[in-house]
């Protein structure tokens, strides 16, 4: 089968698909509490007739296409649907009618395109064999995420995984180019929570208490040698403090210090030893300066890691789909995400899709109150996506070399 047959059900169903993100958008709900959303999805899959499970580790969805002789081989597609605590600064007609949240990081766009996706894949079953797994992933955008939760709840089985792709909006790329990394892509991401504390008291008399304001201060620049001094040469690795808050004034000390911040690297044996710095460093540093300190370290997202080969044949399917001058090399990016665990358990390839459109304006970055996307994508997007799992399972999973 020719990419043109998908190119064309995602052109007839583009305007749902619209309609899709376009209600999503309205109305997103946070992590854990996607409960409306899944609802949403459930009842669009009912609709077309594909069998599907609900409640899958929180408002998780997983649903199952089957071709011919379905056993064969599995391919797992995956969007992530919560939304974020950012009050929307926009005019658009699908301004967001939840006060305090929004979809800034695109995962309406994300359930949207699988929505359709599955509808093209479910109308050509009969044209691939093996089975098509849809997973609509719940908390992406909280720890510990939605991904841990559905690996646990079995998503990668009944019937087993060999192989998962997932796609997010990248809003530094202009609509209709796709961008592929293999191999390292995304870092691993910790939280850091640091209390400092010892006795406060009066600014004016620092010789009868603890000054915790400086011994946080000691800390915090103390830990800036994890980075400069002890990472390993070539491992990118960030460790960065965003919150140093103090409940004092002009002349009290107070009790105590809260430090937070994230911890970001490409390699895990590095990962868990600088965990182990960042609990030492900030305990004697703040012993030095006569207070205490408490670390909290929150294990965060793995590193993300593309499997090589699928995701070289990932790339040249989508060059197939849009042509060779829309598909681009990625470099890593420090960001995180919890698509990361699959790719611990399963051969998967994570890839980026252009929303930027810079002659209508539509250029903020992710995360932000004005994010918008060039809604020409969800076409180009769905349909993409779709035509990878048609060619991963037309071709054989189990032989990608013959394809790359």
């Amino acid at each position: 089968m020719l990419p043109s047959k998908f190119r064309e059900l995602a052109a007839r169903y583009y305007p749902e698909t619209v309609h899709f993100r376009r209600h999503l958008h309205q109305h997103p709900e946070l992590s854990f509490q996607e409960k409306n959303t899944a609802a949403f999805i459930s009842e669009k899959l009912s609709q077309w007739g594909i069998p599907h499970q609900t409640g899958i580790a929180g408002n998780g969805i997983i649903g199952l296409i089957s071709g011919q002789n379905p056993k064969s081989g599995c391919i797992a597609l995956r969007a992530d649907m919560d939304a974020l605590p950012i009050t929307e600064h926009a005019r658009h007609e699908y301004v967001s009618l939840n006060p305090g949240v929004m979809h800034a990081c695109g995962h309406d766009a994300h359930t949207a395109m699988l929505l359709t996706a599955a509808r093209i894949l479910n109308e050509l079953r009969a044209h691939f064999e093996g089975s098509v797994k849809l997973v609509f992933q719940p908390a992406e955008e909280k720890l510990p995420g939605g991904a841990i939760g559905m690996i646990e709840a079995g998503v990668l089985k009944n019937p087993e995984v060999e192989t998962m792709i997932g796609q997010h909006v990248l809003p530094t790329l202009e609509a209709g180019k796709v961008g592929f990394r293999p191999g390292s892509f995304m870092a691993s991401s910790d939280e850091i929570n640091i209390r400092i504390y010892g006795k406060g008291g009066h600014a004016a008399m620092p010789h009868l208490l603890t000054d915790t304001i400086l011994a946080a201060s000691h800390v915090v620049v103390a830990l800036q040698q994890i980075s400069s001094r002890h990472a390993p040469p070539l491992v990118p690795t960030v460790l960065s403090f965003g919150a140093i808050i103090g409940n004092g004034a002009h002349n009290v000390i107070p009790d105590e210090v809260f430090i937070r911040g994230t911890f970001r690297t490409f390699d895990e044996q590095w990962r868990a030893t600088a965990i182990d710095l960042i609990r030492s460093i900030a305990m004697h540093t703040a012993q030095a300066a006569g207070a205490q300190a408490e670390v909290d370290i929150t294990d965060g997202y793995p590193v993300l890691v593309n499997d090589e080969q699928n995701t070289l044949a990932a790339m040249k399917a989508a060059k197939e789909y849009l042509g060779e001058d829309q598909v681009v090399t990625l470099e890593s990016r420090m960001t995180a995400e919890d698509f990361a665990w699959y790719t611990q358990y399963v051969p998967a390839c994570f890839y980026r899709i252009g929303t930027a459109n810079s002659a209508k304006g539509i250029t903020a970055n992710l995360h932000t109150p004005e994010f918008d996307i060039d809604e020409s994508m969800l076409e180009q997007g769905s349909g993409l996506m779709a035509w990878m799992a048609y060619k991963r399972l037309s071709t054989g999973l189990n032989t990608v070399n013959s394809i790359i």
